[in-house]
């Protein structure tokens, strides 16, 4: 295959791995990507040919083909590029040759598995059944999973899946502090959401046990027999009348299937994907201080949906207050139950709206990220964002102040 019909190789514009291949499809190099097709592309661009090393010159000329896997995420695309590396360990990606300094996923075996991130060179210089922590050997691995070439990625991609799968990292297990005639205070993560109350009793070693073991399946890319596992579990509690559980469930569920890696993606290129994305975003408008309303515009797939939008006459809030209206319409939007979930909210302001409607949507029991547009004098962006948020944030000002104007007539 030439260089011109590997250009025309057709991918998606949605995240996923990629492939270069040589003769007989021998893999010459994996790479990750937020948009498959504009990642793919830059390849063959003529004004980046001369910012690319020699080595990924020498495997372009190589390669024969262009193969790829789409995944519904960046953080999926991660994981996979990594395990896929590992397996096939093409030619090409030097960075992974001498990954002593690369961090790994371990979960460790013990009753209550902790998830810690450990570099490569620990690893391999201890032992595969006691893995040493630093100075002391603390603890066995169960599972590793890795390397990963990229720190700040992967620290990133541990926190989001740790909103799905909450673990134990540094608390100490219940019955430990029972035997120590301790005090069972929650620990800082459980009371955040992050820790599934293994200091605390609230969970079982079994059920502790069936929860990691789900999120190393997801770390092995095995998320679709993770959410049959869910689903079915969901049901038969609902059938016991474990509507609390049930509810739990479902919520884990909902974050499977609608993994929030907005930031993740910010840290890596800061674009967003261009399918499946919903993005709604939310401005207040008064006048004077009085007839205070608020807009919800719609973002779908890169593109504005009018049809979505949706205004906000405030109840509670009849004095300029710019966070709590923030917070009506937020915590209104989010009992329709019938209209589709974003996978992220923008918000006009800086990190105190930001809290606000983050605080407002986790008392609602959801987990949807949220970006709050800073503005500068001119009241225009002060950071780079992605168009789609620019456009999505642009939308809200403009919807809502029509609504105020309409209003006042």
């Amino acid at each position: 295959m030439n260089r011109q019909a590997l250009q025309k190789k057709k991918l998606p514009g949605a995240p996923g791995v990629y492939f270069f291949l040589g003769r007989n499809k021998k893999v010459l190099y994996i790479g990750r990507a937020t948009s498959l097709r504009n990642r793919v592309r830059s390849y063959f661009d003529s004004a980046l040919r001369d910012k690319r090393s020699p080595w990924i010159e020498k495997m372009m000329r190589e390669a024969r083909g262009i193969d790829f896997k789409k995944t519904d995420s960046v953080l999926e695309a991660i994981l996979l590029e990594a395990d896929l590396i590992k397996r096939f360990k093409p030619p090409y990606n030097t960075e992974l040759k001498d990954d002593k300094s690369f961090n790994c996923i371990v979960i460790t075996d013990e009753e209550f598995p902790r998830v810690l991130l450990v570099r490569s060179g620990t690893l391999r210089a201890s032992s595969t059944s006691d893995v040493g922590d630093f100075k002391h050997r603390m603890f066995s691995a169960r599972s590793v999973f890795g390397p990963f070439p990229n720190s700040s990625h992967l620290k990133t991609a541990l926190k989001i899946i740790r909103k799905i799968f909450p673990f134990r990292d540094s608390c100490n297990p219940y019955s430990s502090i029972l035997q120590n005639n301790g005090i069972t205070r929650p620990c800082f993560n459980r009371q955040i959401g992050l820790c599934p109350g293994v200091c605390t009793g609230e969970i079982t070693v079994k059920e502790y046990c069936a929860h990691i073991k789900r999120l190393a399946l997801f770390l092995a890319g095995k998320k679709a027999r993770i959410q049959k596992a869910i689903e079915r579990e969901m049901r038969a509690a609902a059938k016991r009348q474990e509507f609390e559980k049930a509810g739990e469930l479902k919520r884990q569920l909902f974050a499977l299937k609608h993994i929030q890696d907005v930031a993740l993606i910010a840290t890596s290129n800061n674009q967003l994907p261009t399918t499946n994305l919903r993005i709604e975003a939310y401005d207040l408008s008064h006048f004077g201080g009085k007839n205070i309303v608020g807009a919800m515009a719609v973002v779908e797939n890169g593109e504005a949906e009018p049809s979505e939008y949706r205004m906000f006459k405030l109840r509670t809030v009849k004095t300029q207050n710019e966070v709590a209206g923030l917070r009506e319409i937020i915590r209104r939007r989010l009992n329709h139950a019938e209209w589709p979930f974003p996978q992220l909210i923008v918000v006009d302001g800086n990190e105190v709206q930001k809290k606000a409607a983050e605080k407002v949507i986790a008392e609602a029991g959801h987990r949807i990220p949220v970006v709050a547009v800073v503005k500068d004098e001119r009241h225009r962006p002060r950071e780079k964002l992605s168009p789609e948020i620019l456009l999505a944030n642009a939308e809200a000002h403009r919807f809502a102040l029509k609504f105020q104007k309409k209003q006042r007539k």
